[in-house]
């Protein structure tokens, strides 16, 4: 997959997981490459410059949390303002995606 359609996605992926249950950076990357058998995949390096925009967008929150070996971890939720995108931007997501399942059955006509 081209590392344009890669970035655009990134956001909603990330959005996408955190839906869920908030998560350490580490977590998210493994379950955005698990869930799509590794079409889509982020480094840390990549991931954590991401999720720390989308914190000053208001999107994500993050917190610090202390390991019982004493290491700290830092995860990340989403916010009602991150909820909202995560809905708008699914919903251009899916409507993009139609629009292109028309085109390609258009083609094959």
């Amino acid at each position: 997959m081209s590392s344009q359609i890669k970035r655009g996605s990134a956001e909603i992926a990330i959005l996408a997981v955190l839906a869920g249950e908030p998560r350490h950076g580490y977590h998210i990357a493994r379950q955005i490459e698990r869930e799509t058998g590794g079409a889509l995949s982020f480094t840390l390096a990549s991931l954590y410059p991401m999720l720390y925009r989308m914190e000053k967008r208001g999107w994500v929150k993050g917190s610090w949390s202390r390991k019982s070996e004493g290491r700290r971890r830092r995860s990340y939720r989403l916010t009602p303002a991150g909820r909202r995108q995560f809905v708008s931007l699914s919903q251009q997501w899916r409507s993009f995606f139609q629009a292109l399942d028309r085109l390609v059955g258009v083609a094959r006509a």
